[in-house]
């Protein structure tokens, strides 16, 4: 009995130890990474989203009034766009401005930033842990930073995103801007209300940020590690030409994955706002996660879920490329090596 308690004792212990130090080299990377925060990320993060998100307002509403009425709006983006111009105006289209700007400006911070924190965290956290120190974890690094970076985001998002798709939806939030619109919300259905897309939020932002961040890094590091391989063998070009069309060509292929990967949830996001008539829930019952996926499950099967992809390919693209372009040559001008360079 002793010898097999001695045993145990000696089997557990040395994975104990093991355990310990994994844990105490995680947390002092997370410390480190922590004291030597890189605010130009956050910079970057917040003005290319900012920007990229603010000039695609119009076509945004279009998207976002298809998915909400798609049996009315089903002949096309363009169409769609007319009709909906015809009916209230040019006006409208820039309709959710205001929250679009400031909600994705402080989102894109967030995400941006937190992310390129993470990544070495996670990448010493998986070094510390591994029986072999040179094994590579980037990939599973760069994907759990992209889950942390896309869950705080979606949570900052919430109040802006919630004030944004009433204002498209809601024809009772007309000539509302970002502080009447959020206080109307507050007011007609309570604070908590403002946080109730938080699980569609999620399903949106987590998936988005992997499919535009890390494919954003892969697609980047893949082409630059191609041009250095037949770099003898093609036209000589200059360095500053390179990167650009690396960061345009990588941007516009992490702006397809990101949308397939997310359009799920952002048709979730929209359905969570949209006004129902005849509803047989309350309004707070018919606003739960489940509750939003059984309708649209209901109502026109797993291609309900891809109503307004056509418009959507067109309104990420070029958010995803005009951004992540955008933030390529921020982080240039503050000092940073473009994405994949290093």
């Amino acid at each position: 009995m002793r010898f097999a308690k001695f045993l145990c004792l000696a089997l557990v212990i040395p994975v104990g130890i093991a355990e310990s130090k994994a844990a105490a080299t995680a947390a002092s990377s997370a410390l480190q990474a922590l004291k030597s925060i890189d605010y130009r990320y956050f910079v970057a993060g917040g003005t290319c989203a900012a920007i990229s998100h603010g000039i695609t307002t119009p076509i945004d509403v279009v998207k976002t009034t298809i998915q909400s009425n798609p049996r009315k709006y089903n002949k096309g983006l363009a169409a769609s766009a007319l009709e909906i111009i015809k009916e209230d105006g040019p006006g409208v289209l820039l309709g959710g401005f205001g929250p679009t700007v400031v909600g994705y400006g402080i989102e894109g911070a967030v995400k941006f930033g937190v992310y390129e924190i993470m990544k070495p965290v996670f990448a010493d956290l998986f070094k510390s842990m591994s029986s072999d120190p040179g094994a590579g974890h980037t990939a599973i690094a760069f994907l759990l930073a992209s889950v942390v970076a896309g869950a705080a985001a979606a949570f900052l998002l919430c109040p802006m995103e919630s004030t944004r798709i009433k204002m498209v939806t809601d024809k009772s939030y007309k000539g509302k801007n970002i502080w009447t619109g959020l206080a109307k919300i507050a007011s007609d259905e309570g604070m908590g209300s403002i946080f109730a897309c938080l699980w569609a939020m999620l399903s949106k932002q987590i998936p988005y940020t992997f499919g535009k961040q890390v494919s954003f890094d892969v697609f980047a590091k893949m082409l630059y590690q191609l041009y250095h391989r037949f770099q003898d063998q093609l036209p000589v070009a200059n360095a500053s030409d390179i990167k650009w069309v690396v960061s345009v060509i990588a941007a516009f292929c992490a702006s397809l994955i990101a949308c397939i990967l997310s359009q799920p949830g952002d048709m979730i996001l929209t359905e969570t706002y949209r006004p129902l008539k005849g509803q047989r829930f309350t309004n707070k019952e018919s606003r739960t996660f489940s509750n939003v996926i059984n309708r649209l499950y209901q109502e026109g099967g797993a291609g309900r879920f891809f109503a307004g992809t056509n418009a959507r390919i067109v309104h990420v693209g070029v958010i995803i490329t005009t951004q992540l372009v955008i933030y390529d040559i921020v982080k240039q001008m503050l000092g940073l090596p473009p994405t994949g360079a290093h």
